[in-house]
């Protein structure tokens, strides 16, 4: 053998002592690392749990108290406004004539929800229920509010009527 055959032949066995090597040494090295850096993150995100969870839990309260303050309990949108109409109605000497269902528009993966009511009374109760609907509740927004003057010829009084479009989104 010429020392070119034993270079080769040495060359050889370097490259298949370092596939050796690689195969069973340095490659579960580099496993075990992979191990150990996701069980570090795994640890770092279980120490940081009780500090999400708290934080999760001030949320919760944070959002049923917007519900609460904006009268928008566990109900529908619907049965809370009917609610918070009647409320008002009783109160300041206003009479709900009707009610009717809400009509619904699907319009690029958002529901609009258009409620008609027709409310009697004095101006002033009306307005005051328009805003309280629109300022203070957060159903939606009046789009229209129409006012007519009709006579009772029974009893030969005259009173305002309100017919109200309240739209909501959701």
């Amino acid at each position: 053998m010429n020392k070119k055959q034993k270079n080769i032949i040495l060359i050889i066995g370097f490259i298949v002592a370092l596939f050796i090597c690689y195969k069973f040494a340095i490659r579960n090295t580099f496993e075990e690392m992979d191990k150990y850096n996701s069980l570090t993150k795994e640890i770092a995100l279980s120490k940081s749990a009780p500090k999400q969870l708290s934080l999760l839990k001030q949320k919760e309260k944070y959002y049923d108290s917007i519900l609460d303050k904006y009268k928008l309990n566990g109900s529908s949108i619907q049965n809370n406004l009917l609610r918070t109409i009647n409320a008002f109605a009783k109160q300041n000497k206003l009479k709900v004539v009707s009610f009717l269902e809400p009509h619904t528009i699907l319009k690029n993966d958002l529901t609009i929800k258009t409620y008609v009511f027709t409310l009697e009374g004095d101006y002033e109760d009306i307005n005051k229920l328009v805003y309280l609907l629109e300022q203070e509740t957060k159903f939606g927004e009046i789009i229209n509010f129409h006012f007519q003057k009709k006579k009772n010829y029974r009893s030969g009084k005259n009173y305002l009527e309100a017919r109200v479009l309240l739209k909501s989104f959701g």
